[in-house]
Order: C-alpha cells, then sequence, then structure tokens
C-alpha cells in the first residue's frame, strides 16, 4: 500500500493575528433599521414608502386605509 503524505485543505502559511482578524469583520455588525417619522401622523416608518397608518407619501393620499374601528 502506497502512503502519501498530502494534507487535503487549506492550510495557512501565517498565523492571522487577532486585530488582523477584527479589522476584517468590522463590516458585519448589525445595524438598527432607519426610520422616519411620517409628517402626517407621526408614525416610525422607513423612508420612502407609504405610511401604513394614514396611507400618505410625499404629503398625498396615495392609498385609502381601512381605520380599525369599523372591523
Amino acid at each position: 500500500m502506497l502512503k502519501l503524505d498530502i494534507q487535503m485543505f487549506a492550510v495557512p502559511f501565517h498565523r492571522v493575528s487577532k486585530t488582523r482578524k477584527r479589522m476584517r469583520r468590522s463590516h458585519n455588525a448589525m445595524e438598527a433599521p432607519t426610520t422616519n417619522k411620517c409628517p402626517n401622523c407621526g408614525v416610525m416608518i422607513k423612508p420612502h414608502r407609504v405610511c401604513k397608518a394614514c396611507g400618505y407619501y410625499k404629503g398625498k393620499s396615495v392609498i385609502e386605509v381601512k381605520s380599525s374601528e369599523a372591523e
């Protein structure tokens, strides 16, 4: 039987320091989503979206919103 001394996976030539490893991972941090206050009703919404509470976008009524009181 022939015995080969071959490694089947990549082996790093130099050790990666803690600082270099952490600098590489510095962009992986979680961020809170950006929210703006609706100028019409004051509810917090994502930017450039129609407000689900009042149906306004850029000061104009875009969709008709059913009130929860009617149900």
